[in-house]
């Protein structure tokens, strides 16, 4: 050789990249540019100054996955030769063809070997163009089918299916990422026992995917250990992350048994596993709010409370069960229009009461995004009635205690001042009267006494057997005497069955039906009491021909401080606990005391107590 040969390898190299009609762009593996020739400054107008050390920006925004996918084909083997498009600096576009190749050190890959030239219009670069542009409507068209679906399943096989329609792939599936572990959630081509295989993420070809911080991989080796495997002849898998702004959600994979796959394969897996990462964030979203749906429902459908809300013209959109059961009114009757109550300010609570006698508590809230008014109301008859009854028991309790009180101080008055002045039959009239009011307030204050205990639960019996016939004839006995207005009759039948139960508790029973019976029998009339066995027990009546009890009134008047208004019974005054204390004595003794309309007008009082041989032939063998 000739001394003009006796440079170093370096500046023979130097100028062969100088002489090279070619544009020759060298990159590292982070694309950043090593070697920008001479041809490149001229192809491309920047000087190797300005772009060494960075990137080129030569690759137009819309070929970038195109590039990528060159980029990661050359990588694992083989020389790219392809007709695409490139930017000048200034900013006209270039048809070029460009040949890249692996830029090896030793074994490994250091980079990338790009080399430009201007192309020329043949038939081979028009066909690829051609099919380049078929699939890419094609794949406009997958994507909008795809993203119509909203039910993650259906996304989920529609992206496997079109992936090998789209790459020539022979088979695909797709697995979502499910914190640390992978599930194979969908597949093409594959044997169905496959869906749902789970996997370890930090074992997985995903995982490696990841790490790169690319978007594709291509795999060759190792295969055999996979699922994918079960694919006969199996020998390259690629797969695209599925990512929406940075949250990778899953990989398309893409199997070939019978073809190798080129760039535009790559390129469009890439971009179909893109926007399968767009369908499946939005699939999730719509599952989400599916789900929040239905949990929304099930509250307002299952609250014990009414709920409506109402659109912006005041107009009932949704009107849950239990605003039917409290109102009366079903949801066909009420929607399209107004409430059936008036509206409180937002914030603020109405009490109101309905047609029907019930009291509803109303609140509102209006949902300032949408204009509609949400109303929640609750049944509180039952506190209202217990707040009215509390109000009358105190007016009604002052009243009873004034009476006597005012007795008892006037008489007392008088026997103090004037004593000596008053005849012994005029001093013992005075403190009978005195006595009498006394006892009369003892019995009101035993009345308020057992009514407090009964309502906090502590009200205690004795169960005991004794004679039900002899209590009876002890509560009668001189009845007769009290008022000559009244008849007193008593049938009890020789041999009434002895009962369980609390003998003084059963006295407090038939004395106060007796004093009710005589009260509410103004005009006097037959007093009547009869008592008989009665299959399990024995029953007690107490008739009256009084004024009678109303059909609404007669379980109520067993509640604590009701005092009926119906009928003529209000006028006889009374704290309403007798019949209430009588109830809870009675139930204490697993008995009971119940209302009825005597044949004939008046009343009857019926009260059941267990007899002491049932009780007996229940208790078990031991």
């Amino acid at each position: 050789m000739g001394d003009e040969w006796a440079g170093s390898d370096d500046e023979i190299a130097r100028a062969v990249l100088a002489s090279s009609p070619n544009a020759v762009v060298a990159l590292d593996r982070d694309q950043s540019v090593l070697i920008w020739n001479d041809a490149a400054e001229r192809l491309f107008g920047w000087t190797a100054e300005q772009v060494r050390g960075r990137r080129a920006p030569i690759v137009p925004e819309e070929l970038t996955a195109e590039h990528n996918a060159v980029l990661e084909r050359v990588r694992t083997g083989g020389q790219v030769s392809l007709r695409t498009k490139r930017l000048r600096k200034d900013d006209s576009v270039l048809d070029v063809r460009v040949d890249i190749s692996a830029l090896r050190l030793g074994s490994a890959v250091a980079g990338y070997v790009c080399v430009y030239h201007l192309a020329g219009v043949d038939q081979a670069a028009k066909h690829r163009m051609a099919r380049r542009d078929r699939l890419v409507r094609r794949l406009t068209d997958v994507v909008g089918d795809i993203n119509s679906e909203l039910e993650l399943p259906a996304v989920l096989d529609r992206i496997s299916a079109n992936l090998t329609e789209l790459t020539g792939a022979d088979a695909g599936g797709f697995v979502l990422i499910e914190r640390e572990r992978l599930r194979l959630v969908s597949t093409y081509q594959l044997p169905e026992s496959l869906r749902g295989t789970t996997t370890d993420l930090r074992t997985s070809l995903v995982d490696k995917l990841l790490r790169t911080g690319k978007t594709v991989l291509l795999q060759s080796e190792g295969l055999d250990d996979l699922v994918w495997a079960r694919l006969g002849g199996l020998h390259t898998i690629a797969l695209g992350l599925a990512a929406v702004g940075g949250r990778p959600y899953g990989a398309l994979y893409a199997l070939f048994a019978r073809r190798t796959p080129g760039h535009l394969e790559l390129e469009l897996l890439e971009l179909l596993a893109g926007h399968a990462g767009i369908a499946v964030s939005n699939a999730m979203a719509y599952q989400e709010a599916v789900r929040q749906r239905a949990h929304e429902q099930a509250v307002f459908d299952a609250s014990a409370d009414g709920i409506a809300v109402l659109d912006g013209e005041g107009r009932v959109v949704r009107w849950n069960p239990a605003a039917a059961e409290l109102t009366g009114f079903e949801a066909k009757d009420v929607i399209g229009g107004p409430p059936p109550f008036p509206l409180p300010k937002p914030g603020k609570k109405l009490t109101f009461q309905m047609e029907s006698g019930r009291w509803l508590d109303v609140v509102s809230a209006r949902i300032e995004e949408t204009g509609e008014v949400v109303i929640d109301f609750r049944d509180v008859t039952t506190a209202k009635e217990l707040e009215e009854a509390k109000d009358l028991f105190l007016a009604t309790t002052s009243h009873e205690l004034r009476t006597p009180i005012t007795i008892v101080r006037g008489f007392a008055s008088t026997l103090d001042a004037r004593w000596d002045h008053m005849g012994d039959l005029e001093r013992r009239a005075a403190v009978h009267t005195i006595a009498e009011r006394a006892r009369s307030l003892g019995q009101l204050m035993d009345h308020l006494l057992l009514g407090a205990r009964a309502g906090a639960e502590e009200l205690k019996v004795r169960i005991e057997e004794f004679d039900l016939a002899e209590r009876i004839d002890a509560a009668t006995l001189g009845l007769p005497a009290l008022s000559d207005k009244h008849r007193v009759e008593v049938h009890i039948p020789d041999g009434l069955p002895r009962v369980l139960g609390d003998p003084l508790a059963t006295d407090i029973i038939l004395g106060q039906l007796l004093e009710n019976a005589f009260k509410y029998s103004p005009k006097g009339g037959l007093i009547s009491v009869e008592a008989w066995p009665e299959e399990d027990g024995v029953v007690v009546v107490v008739d009256d021909e009084g004024v009678g009890i109303s059909p609404p009134d007669r379980e109520r008047i067993f509640e604590r401080f009701v005092q009926v208004d119906s009928g003529d019974r209000r006028r006889f005054g009374g704290v309403g606990l007798g019949l209430y204390i009588v109830r809870s004595l009675a139930k204490a003794q697993r008995g009971d005391v119940s209302a009825h309309p005597r044949p004939g007008g008046g009343t009857r009082m019926r009260l059941v107590l267990r007899t002491a041989s049932t009780i007996r032939s229940d208790t078990p063998m031991r």
